[in-house]
């Protein structure tokens, strides 16, 4: 959680390079917490809140920055903060209902998390260090964006199931 204002400021004042390094630390700290976690049994109630959260203020942070400077398209940018913030008034709207709905990850959403760290990470390190992977964010462009209105409506049916049920 603690370099996600640091990519975004690195990313809005332009130091892209900077950016995509702070980006892989992030990504590397964030696995290894995950797996000294999972090997000593590390997990707690906490963790399991924040880790997805710090991941999650991380992409969107990223979106938002990119979106802002011309480097993704803005209708991405939408979707994905889009996308996340219908989940959470989903459940709070749920839960506020006193109809809880249990936070399971789908297979959809887990495909569409890969996609935005690939999307990300593509786009940072070509910014940074000029790698020329225009095609390579073209296809990733469109890659996120179909798993996230993927994502969203699986959600979404999960949701209305849970709530008529």
């Amino acid at each position: 959680m603690i370099l996600v204002p640091v990519i975004f400021w690195l990313l809005i004042s332009q130091q892209t390079g900077a950016a995509f390094i702070v980006f892989l630390v992030a990504g590397i700290s964030d696995g290894i917490d995950g797996f000294l976690a999972k090997r000593f049994g590390w997990q707690t109630e906490l963790g399991a809140y924040l880790d997805p959260l710090a991941d999650k203020l991380l992409l969107v942070s990223i979106y938002i920055a990119l979106g802002v400077l011309g480097e993704i398209p803005s209708w991405l940018a939408i979707g994905v903060v889009s996308r996340d913030i219908l989940i959470v008034a989903g459940v709070v709207l749920a839960w506020l209902l006193d109809h809880p709905v249990a936070i399971n990850p789908l297979w959809v959403s887990k495909a569409n998390t890969v996609a935005q760290i690939l999307l990300a990470g593509a786009v940072l390190a070509d910014l940074g260090f000029d790698l020329g992977l225009a095609t390579v964010r073209f296809v990733l462009i469109w890659a996120t964006a179909v798993l996230t209105a993927l994502s969203l409506g699986a959600y979404l049916r999960q949701w209305v199931r849970h709530m008529s049920g």
